[in-house]
Order: C-alpha cells, then structure tokens, then sequence
C-alpha cells in the first residue's frame, strides 16, 4: 500500500502539494493566495508550491478571475452585498486588485440599486414603530454595512421612507404621523 502523499512531505514534496491542493478544491473554489497559505501552512517548500501551483493555473483549476466574477455574483445576490463590501472580501481572500476590479465592473448599478432598494423594504417592514429619524439612521446603517455609497444610501432611503409614508407612515417626533 502506497504511503499518503500528505503524511510522507519528505519523499515527495510535489505528490503532497498535489494532494493537499486537489483535497481544498473539490469543496469549493479557492484563490491562488489561500492555496498558496495552506501550502506554507503545511510546510511545503516555497519553490515546490510555487511550481504546484502554476500547473493547476495552467490547467485551469486555479483561476482567481473566474472565482473573482463567481464571489461577487453569488455575495450580491445572496447577502446584498455592494462594491465596497464586495472588494473587501476579495482583498481579504488574496485577489489582486486588478481582477477584483474587473469582477466588480460586472455588477450592474441599476441590479446594486435594485438590491439595496429591496434590503431597504425589507428591513422597514420590521420598523414600523420606529420614530422615523431612527428608522433612517438603522437603514442608512444597513447599507453602509453591505457596502453601498453614502449618496446612493441616502437616496434609496429617502424615496423608500417616502413611499411606505404614502402606505403606513412611520411616527415622528410628535407620533402623529409624517410632517
């Protein structure tokens, strides 16, 4: 029986890499930067990871654009994140600035409006009693959080705090309703 690539590093750092790498892969797709951290992390020789991991970019199963494109479609759609949110990620998850930028050209304004509007209407459903100064101060709050731009933010709450006025108006100061 052949001995596990991982546990024997000393025989064949490059079996161990290959191993180490394929086993993080096939649970999702992971940037240059993690594998190359995991690998350091597992002690594999800098030349070794080097060499491991430009022949799984060869191959395509490395590709930090691709999985660039993939994190901002899937984080804007699942957790409504903006652009500011969305580079931090990539930052933080060893994309280059240059890719990141790309991905995040791909995200279209008027689908990052209609997301951070649709956060916005469902957050206020939640804060009917709410003096309105307070409501837009947590909804302004949200979005800066995801990630939008404090123009878009004040925008997108103004208009949505002024249609749910014309629906269910929120108290003010006095509690009687909009001024």
């Amino acid at each position: 029986m052949p001995a596990d690539p991982e546990l024997d590093q000393a025989a064949d750092p490059h079996s161990a890499a290959r191993t180490i790498l394929l086993d993080k892969l096939t649970g999702q797709p992971r940037t240059r930067a993690e594998l190359a951290d995991l690998l350091a992390e597992r002690e594999i020789p800098d030349d070794v990871a080097a060499e491991v991991l430009d022949r799984f970019t060869d191959v395509g199963l490395i590709d930090d654009a691709a999985f660039a494109n993939a994190w901002v479609e899937s984080r804007h759609r699942g957790r409504g994140l903006g652009k500011r949110a969305l580079a931090q990620e990539l930052r933080r998850r060893g994309v280059d600035d240059e890719l990141a930028r790309d991905a995040l050209d791909e995200l279209d304004p008027v689908q990052e409006e209609e997301t951070a509007r649709a956060l916005v209407r469902k957050k206020l459903r939640t804060m009917r009693s709410l003096d309105r100064q307070v409501a837009m101060r947590r909804l302004l709050g949200l979005l800066a959080r995801k990630g939008y731009p404090a123009g878009l933010a004040l925008q997108i709450v103004k208009q949505e705090l002024a249609a749910t006025d014309e629906e269910l108006p929120l108290l003010n100061d006095s509690g009687l309703g909009p001024e």
